[in-house]
């Protein structure tokens, strides 16, 4: 999801209490325990317009994960649930609800050998996870769902966290004059008596709930293909201009993903959407895309920005959908990578200098906000527990992501680096990850020991403040360069930062380039420079961009 909304960014940081100390292991107190793995979910769904209601009838096919396996529960806040039967059998279950949750009581005890089908019909008004917006002038009324993190359980019963992760149909029933655009397959359509028509769509491979997702309104569409992928496009009639500005370069920047990752498009079909009244600028819903028209106006005279979210919500069809994090303090590994994706596009499309300014900016967005707010969080998100709160320090699960992901580049080199992310992404296809999966690929690729590099940039926070001062001795040729780390420690910033550093000397007979790495508070180096240099560079190619350096005047010795 493209939370960071160019169009009105609103950033609410919190700071709730004392954090665990830098490089502390991760627990796995932010997964979710289950009884029960989910296999399908088949959604169908119809609706009252005018009053904003929906009336659902889910399936529900499950298998046991240990013996004696006799009630179960499933996430589901607001829905009135009308019956709950075993299924085909028609039996009866009884069952109990609670402000979030349905338990359901089965009429005998299951194994991990047996598959258990339960179907619920329920009606609701839901508050979060499904939107009904109303006709506006050019712009017809909609349904639309955006469920992430755990907004599912408002309009269907789920496990409703992302390790679960299961194929799912939906059929959903609307009026005459609208389209469906939903996850995977269609299916097909069947026109009903009461002059209503169903879509049925199906998607085939397993993915969390929280990408499950469906569109309903009016719309112009266009197709185009890379290979046998369609990728479709909607917006709303009157719209159709608006194709080539936005949509245009989806297919380019789907075979740079490809050429990059070394793995294919992993699903049959890729749909853009855009819809009204969604605060957010994108969500990549499993095959499915949905974009903010606002957004979507105000960047088409931005066209790299635009380029940005296209590619930003394309690129979670790799991280995120096919490899998804396993529980949300893993986040960044969705969100910071497909931010990287945005640049590593801009690498190939327009050079390494036009890369090297998203990353650059990357990094600034999230030390401005950093400094402008006070509160540090690490990448892997020490306060996960509050889920509501999960993307509310967006720049660092997105802005600081990306920059981490560049520098994680930098540290083991261009071929490591793609092959790690090959590895990464084929080991774990249509899995589930935590960073930890991460390090583990690249150092099998890169054959180095990563353990410094996560232990300060995914588990610790902050950035660090450097203070650089070079003296030249123009008697013994030395140059001095002392390197301080003003910045403050803290339970979760590290004091001195490990910084591989590259200085360029320029003096009269060219450039000379040196790498000093940085492991103390302060620390000096001493560098024999024939030749008393005319200026100096720290840094210049931005290796290590999420940091603020000063460089202090040359001092000479004589």
């Amino acid at each position: 999801m493209r939370k960071c909304s160019l169009l009105a960014r609103v950033l609410t940081v919190l700071f709730l209490g004392l954090l665990p100390v830098i490089g502390q292991p991760p627990s796995d107190r932010y997964n979710r325990r289950q009884t029960y793995d989910v296999q399908h979910y088949l959604i169908r769904m119809s609706f009252d317009q005018r009053d904003k209601r929906i009336f659902g009838d889910t399936t529900i096919r499950l298998k046991p994960l240990a013996a004696g396996f006799e009630r179960f529960e499933l996430d589901a806040v607001g829905l009135k649930f009308e019956s709950v039967m075993l299924d085909p059998a028609g039996t009866a279950l009884q069952f109990k609800t609670s402000k979030d949750r349905i338990t359901i009581s089965l009429p005998k005890a299951y194994s991990p050998d047996d598959i258990i089908s339960v179907r619920l019909k329920y009606s609701a008004s839901p508050k979060k996870g499904l939107t009904f917006t109303d006709e506006k002038k050019d712009i017809p009324a909609q349904i639309w769902t955006d469920s992430e993190p755990d907004e599912t359980r408002y309009w269907f019963p789920s496990f409703d966290f992302p390790s679960d992760k299961a194929t799912t149909e939906q059929e959903i029933t609307v009026q005459k004059d609208q389209k469906v655009i939903g996850n995977g397959e269609l299916v097909g359509t069947a026109e009903n008596p009461d002059k209503t028509v169903t879509w049925h769509y199906r998607m085939a491979q397993p993915h969390s709930t929280y990408l499950t997702s469906f569109v309903v309104g009016r719309y112009a569409s266009r197709t185009e293909h890379l290979r046998d992928i369609p990728l479709n496009y909607y917006v709303y009639p009157g719209q159709e201009t608006m194709f080539s500005p936005v949509f245009g370069k989806t297919g380019e920047i789907m075979r740079v993903f490809e050429e990059l990752t070394g793995v294919p498009y992993p699903f049959n079909k890729y749909d853009q959407v855009t819809i009204s009244n969604f605060k957010d600028a994108g969500m990549e819903n499993i095959t499915a895309t949905i974009l903010s028209d606002t957004e979507i106006s105000f960047l088409l005279v931005r066209q790299p920005l635009l380029d940005d979210l296209i590619a930003h919500e394309l690129a979670h069809s790799w991280f995120g959908n096919l490899v998804t994090c396993r529980n949300w303090a893993e986040l960044w590994l969705n969100e910071g990578l497909s931010t990287y994706m945005e640049a590593a596009y801009r690498e190939k499309k327009y050079g390494r200098d036009d890369y090297v300014s998203k990353i650059r900016n990357d990094a600034l967005e999230f030390m401005v906000d950093q400094n402008s707010f006070g509160a540090k969080q690490a990448l892997f998100n020490h306060r996960a527990d509050d889920v509501d709160a999960v993307f509310d320090n967006g720049t660092t699960t997105y802005n600081k992501g990306a920059a981490v992901i560049h520098m994680l580049r930098e540290t083991v080199g261009d071929q490591a680096f793609w092959k790690g992310i090959h590895l990464y992404l084929t080991k774990h296809r249509f899995g589930n990850v935590d960073s930890g999966d991460l390090k583990k690929a690249m150092e099998e690729t890169s054959s180095m020991d990563l353990t410094w590099f996560f232990t300060q940039w995914v588990y610790g926070g902050g950035y660090p403040k450097l203070e650089v001062e070079q003296i030249y001795d123009t008697n013994t040729k030395d140059f001095r360069i002392t390197v301080s780390q003003v910045h403050k420690g803290d339970t979760l910033t590290p004091s001195a930062f490990i910084l591989p550093l590259d200085i360029e000397f320029t003096t009269e007979d060219g450039a000379r380039h040196e790498t000093v790495r940085v492991t103390k508070r302060t620390e000096t180096f001493v560098l024999k420079v024939p030749k008393m240099p005319s200026a100096i560079e720290v840094d210049k190619d931005n290796k290590v961009p999420v940091k603020n350096l000063k460089l202090k005047p040359l001092t000479l010795i004589q």
